[in-house]
């Protein structure tokens, strides 16, 4: 008669490891990337729902929207955030110019997202005179202040709202490029990468099955980043009367039209200004979130 065999008692009982949280579950348990997360949504509710959160036209100058002197109004029960200097609601100019601000950072940012990937990745791979001349045009670009460059690109061409996002994006690509470019350099000489060519893999399929996945995380770190910077450029144009142009609504150039009224009416400055800082403070704050947890160097110091 046999007996059963005994379990050996040395060997480590072996746990099934538990599943490690999502990257969506990591970020809403970040205090900061959660604020961030409510102001962006805030802003985004606030442009799709503009006209039934407002009964005002973003344009219309009302007849009872100035003092008898000829002043704005200033935040009350009827005009919660005040009246400009043309009479017009300031609120609803506030929420009309958040879609300018979010257009323009999501169609700019994604464009100069797409140029600096492309030119990165395809110096970093290719490398050789390809890559210098890239890289090479790519620091002469960077020579240039952002600010100056985007608004002699401004001047040249005539303002609106979409040659503006498309003069931005001509200025914010360098950045990412460079960022992409060190990482791409960097993978080309792993030995999975020489596998591949070993085995007779086409830049094709090195590119787009090995290399991109890998920059993915940097891309989606960058791009919600470089929002931020987007949407601060955007508000400098427009306060430099060279970007979105009135009537437009947009929060730059609500604090270039009425920066006379400054001292008097100070809302007129405060809020819009406001809605600026909050709104690129969000993107940072989500931004530095996901790099902490798509970079695997720096998981576990937040």
């Amino acid at each position: 008669m046999t007996s059963p065999i005994a379990p050996d008692l040395a060997a480590p009982s072996r746990m099934p490891a538990k599943p490690r949280p999502g990257v969506w579950r990591r970020l809403v348990k970040r205090r900061l990337a959660l604020l961030g997360l409510v102001i962006v949504a805030v802003v985004v509710a606030g442009a799709v729902l503009a006209p039934w959160l407002t009964g005002y036209d973003p344009n219309e100058q009302m007849f009872d929207g100035l003092t008898i002197e000829g002043s704005p109004l200033p935040p009350d029960a009827k005009f919660w955030l005040g009246t400009d200097l043309l009479g017009r609601d300031l609120l609803t100019r506030i929420l009309y110019g958040a879609r300018t601000s979010l257009i323009i950072g999501i169609v700019a940012n994604g464009v100069a997202l797409f140029i600096g990937t492309l030119v990165g990745v395809t110096a970093g791979y290719f490398r050789g005179w390809i890559g210098g001349a890239l890289m090479r045009f790519t620091d002469l670009m960077m020579a240039f202040p952002a600010l100056l460059l985007a608004i002699c690109l401004a001047a040249v061409f005539q303002p609106s709202l979409w040659i503006v996002a498309m003069v931005i994006a001509l200025v914010n690509w360098v950045q990412t490029a460079r960022v992409i470019y060190t990482e791409t350099s960097s993978l080309a000489e792993r030995e999975f990468i020489d596998a591949e060519r070993t085995i007779g893999a086409g830049a094709p399929r090195i590119l787009f099955r090995h290399i991109l996945p890998h920059l993915l995380p940097t891309i989606i770190v960058w791009g919600t980043l470089g929002i931020s910077t987007t949407v601060l450029l955007e508000a400098t144009l427009s306060f430099l009367g060279i970007g979105v142009q009135p009537p437009t609504a947009s929060w730059g150039n609500i604090i270039f039209e009425n920066q006379t009224y400054f001292q008097a009416a100070p809302w007129l400055v405060f809020f819009p200004g406001a809605a600026i800082l909050a709104l690129a403070l969000a993107f940072n704050l989500i931004g530095d979130a996901l790099r902490d947890i798509l970079d695997p160097t720096q998981r576990g110091r937040a």
